[in-house]
């Protein structure tokens, strides 16, 4: 098993896997060809030239494997806090527009996962098929929502998009589980390289 990415200390080095760096939308294929599954995690929707990292995962595929790609689309439901019913949910809906805004500047195609479905048929794969998750509230939420916050932090703040006070404020409430936080919708699409 093979893991890359192209900041490799995010991958814990002691897995059970092989860790490479790789540029998916620079680098080609590690050994072409020859993979039964390729899977990307809310990577693409990351990658300014997602056709070509995209075209890059299939080429690692053997005849018969399998791509299954799973990217947000936060287009679907802009907001953290379904309900504003105080002021932190106000904040943190606040936050989650900064972030979006953060992320569009960045490069990210906000209502990628919904592509998901064409991209992957028009890339030459076969029995395509696809599905959506929508979490509300839990532990998961709430520490992705931390760690996001914590790793997007300083550029939110140079951007003047919000300040160290808001972020603290609304940390501390996402710790306290004040309120039910919500992920953007995960599409998860997969297909299969044709056997010939």
């Amino acid at each position: 098993m093979l893991a890359t990415d192209i900041n490799p200390a995010w991958l814990d080095p002691r897995g059970t896997y092989e860790v490479r760096r790789h540029d998916l939308a620079a680098d080609p294929p590690p050994e072409p060809g020859t993979f039964d599954l390729v899977h990307a995690r809310l990577v693409l929707v990351h990658v300014p030239d997602r056709a070509r990292a995209l075209a890059t995962m299939v080429a690692a595929l053997r005849p018969g494997g399998w791509l299954l790609v799973e990217d947000a689309d936060t287009e679907l439901q802009p907001l953290v806090c379904l309900e504003e019913t105080g002021p932190a949910q106000q904040r943190a809906n606040r936050l989650r527009r900064a972030f979006r805004e953060l992320m569009t500047h960045r490069g990210a195609d906000l209502r990628y996962g919904r592509t998901l479905p064409r991209t992957l048929r028009e890339a030459g794969l076969v029995d395509v098929a696809a599905a959506g998750s929508f979490p509300v509230g839990g532990t998961v939420c709430d520490r992705l929502e931390i760690a996001t916050i914590r790793h997007v932090r300083a550029e939110l703040v140079a951007a003047r998009l919000t300040d160290d006070a808001e972020i603290d404020a609304h940390l501390a409430a996402v710790a306290a589980g004040e309120f039910d936080l919500t992920l953007a919708p995960l599409i998860s699409a997969w297909g299969r390289r044709p056997d010939r």
